[in-house]
């Protein structure tokens, strides 16, 4: 097939290089302008721009796709289908309507999120289980309709580590549609309503211990290094970069034994790697050899 992808971070690279390893003709990779990074501020090409020159592949970075020309640039292609992962743009109806088929590797989550939900508020919200859908785009946000879903359990991966296995699992289901498209009849979302979800704020990066374990220890997998998850200790702000949840019941911020075991209720969090302001990262058992919290301490 004759492909035209959209894509701009690291999530959409396993996709781009499934879709070349399986022999098709990517006639054009559209992806969002380089942004100044770094301490120099020069702009730096977006993961799936780098990852497509290295490719040898044409290469499109408008800053919109609202002008008269992009348009046509694009329609000119005459591509089979736009395979979209991840770009990060508003989609006029002349690039809806510019290929025969226009499909989207887009998050799948819990009936509540409406099908949207990023992987970060997947885990805060405690969400047993995430996926990813392929879908044929409209006008709407992610509401066009699915043609193949695949789940996968949350468990206690971090952000990280769930959002590159939906981008594999993501580039596998896209194979798999576009190499038989006509096996995979869409099917309407459910109409569950409107529900975005926000950026999180860093004034939800103060440690409420009285929260479900399984929420904390998914903010401590979100937040780092900035905000970064914290509670207070002697007004001093700590951050915890991972922690296990335990089985061991403990009144609500209170510290359970010398080795910062806090309670939260029905069980426990232990801490694996904290930060204390203006210091390095390092395993607890690092940092309370010069800074032990006592038993019995009320953490706040």
């Amino acid at each position: 097939m004759k492909i035209i992808f959209m894509g701009t971070p690291d999530f959409a690279l396993p996709t781009l290089n499934a879709l070349v390893d399986a022999g098709h003709e990517i006639v054009a990779v559209y992806s969002q302008p380089a942004r100044p990074a770094g301490r120099g501020k020069a702009p730096r090409p977006s993961p799936v721009e780098k990852r497509a020159r290295e490719l040898g592949l044409n290469v499109y970075t408008p800053v919109s796709l609202k002008e008269a020309e992009t348009q046509k640039i694009f329609a000119d292609h005459q591509a089979d289908v736009a395979v979209v992962a991840a770009y990060g743009c508003y989609y006029p109806r002349p690039f809806l309507n510019a290929a025969p088929w226009l499909f989207k590797c887009a998050w799948l989550s819990s009936p509540e999120m409406a099908w949207r939900t990023p992987v970060q508020r997947a885990i805060l919200a405690g969400d047993q289980e995430s996926g990813v859908t392929i879908m044929q785009m409209d006008r709407g946000l992610d509401t066009g309709a699915m043609l193949k879903i695949e789940k996968t359990p949350i468990a206690d991966k971090n952000a990280g580590a769930l959002s590159d296995e939906i981008a594999h699992i993501g580039a596998k289901l896209m194979v798999e549609v576009l190499a038989q498209p006509e096996q995979y009849p869409p099917v309407k979302q459910p109409e569950s309503g409107e529900s975005y979800a926000a950026k999180i704020d860093k004034s939800e990066a103060l440690i409420d211990f009285s929260k479900r374990c399984r929420e904390l220890n998914g903010k401590f997998a979100l937040l780092p290094p900035k905000p970064g998850a914290f509670f207070l200790y002697n007004e001093e702000r700590i951050r915890i970069l991972e922690a296990h949840v335990q089985n061991q019941a403990g009144a609500v911020g209170k510290t359970l034994n010398d080795h910062l075991l806090i309670g939260c209720g029905s069980n426990s969090l232990q801490p694996v790697i904290v930060q204390r302001a203006g210091r390095k990262a390092m395993k607890l058992e690092d940092n309370l050899r010069g800074f032990a919290i006592p038993r019995g301490t009320r953490l706040s």
